[in-house]
């Protein structure tokens, strides 16, 4: 079993930004392909970014959402066992619970189904 573990969320006004972190206290996250997802109310759960597991090279295995590339940034700190969601110029609209979610084998990073573990989630507003 895979404990995972969001931090990161809050209340920050429209333009600003936030970082938000998923680590395991008893696995090794470079292990798994990461995802992150975010349910806002009265909306289904949806997609926002990935990162693979697989390849080192800093430009690939990476996948992002249309409604946030060029705004959000998904990493790796494999020292701190983390990986990190940079989110700027946040909108409105980018209010919800984010979610990271693991597994080891992924066909669609999308689909949420295809993953195994699920973090509680953090809440993340944007408002001024």
């Amino acid at each position: 079993q895979v404990q995972l573990v969001e931090s990161g969320g809050g209340l920050v006004q429209p333009g600003g930004s936030l970082r938000l972190s998923c680590t395991s206290p008893g696995s090794t996250l470079d292990y798994y392909v990461i995802g992150w997802f975010r349910q806002a109310p009265g909306k289904e759960r949806e997609a926002v970014s990935c990162i693979t597991n697989n390849d080192r090279n800093e430009d690939r295995g990476k996948y992002y959402a249309d409604s946030v590339k060029g705004r959000f940034t998904v990493s790796r700190d494999n020292a701190k066992n983390t990986v990190i969601l940079q989110m700027n110029s946040l909108k409105p609209e980018d209010t919800a619970v984010y979610y990271c979610a693991a597994t080891q084998k992924i066909a669609g990073w999308t689909d949420e189904y295809q993953y195994d573990y699920w973090g509680q989630g953090t809440q993340v507003t944007v408002s001024s």
